[in-house]
């Protein structure tokens, strides 16, 4: 049996999400899963990096399966993108070694987020980002950037309810850059909780706004409370861009 990897990029606007459900006719592994059964005759569980909301988009999510099959990662690749929907594409197979797991051999994501900065919508746009029509303090929010960085415990930026698992993550990078009307919103840290960034940059956003000054980010540290902390924003803007190993 080989263990091959899978480096995927999709359009998430059509979909429930990565993980696969009931109909998987409309998430990402539920497609995967259906072409590899075509390409092997097998009936295989892919392994992903971890899941990302519905109508969130992916640059680089990471997969993992097992297989007999003794066909190329060329062949494989061809396969797939001949076989698959236009909006999910596989950028790259490779063969892992036999040990290699997707989700807990990652190290750390880079997750982006855009947010259309203008009075006017964008028409081009409007699907890959989040519109704000009011002017927004991007020297106040880049502030805010710096509190977030470092070990925390996240569970009041999330939707997670209590959970006996650990909620603390660690944040290397929280950036914004201006590129014309576009705000572009980096984040890249060892793991996300769920809705993590959306959370983390509705919070970012009203602070710009000044609905919410800075020090609301201490505040939700210190009290883990969910309703502290800023509005989720919408699926559509955002991006896993990597998963580094």
């Amino acid at each position: 049996m080989r263990n091959i990897k899978l480096t995927i990029e999709y359009d998430g606007k059509r979909y429930l999400g990565w993980q696969r459900l009931g109909d998987s006719e409309k998430t990402i592994q539920g497609k995967i899963e259906g072409v590899i059964a075509q390409m092997t005759g097998e009936t295989i569980e892919i392994i992903g990096s971890g899941r990302t909301d519905a109508g969130t988009h992916a640059r680089g999510q990471v997969a993992n399966f097992k297989t007999a099959s003794e066909m190329t990662p060329e062949e494989m690749q061809s396969f797939f993108n001949r076989y698959l929907p236009r909006d999910i594409v596989i950028k790259k197979v490779e063969t892992a070694s036999e040990r290699f797991h997707a989700r807990y051999n990652a190290q750390a994501k880079q997750y982006s987020y855009y947010v259309w900065n203008s009075e006017i919508p964008s028409a081009f746009n409007r699907n890959y980002s989040f519109h704000v029509p009011q002017t927004l303090d991007i020297e106040k929010m880049t502030q805010a950037c710096e509190k977030l960085i470092g070990t925390h415990d996240f569970i009041g930026f999330s939707a997670l309810k209590k959970t006996k698992k650990s909620t603390t993550r660690t944040v290397h990078q929280v950036s914004i850059q201006k590129e014309g009307e576009m705000l572009h919103f980096v984040f890249e840290g060892d793991g996300f909780l769920h809705k993590m960034v959306r959370i983390l940059t509705g919070t970012l956003i009203e602070i710009g706004l000044g609905k919410k000054d800075s020090t609301i980010i201490d505040e939700v540290f210190q009290s883990n409370t969910r309703k502290e902390a800023g509005e989720t924003v919408p699926a559509h803007g955002l991006f896993l861009d990597e998963v580094i190993y």
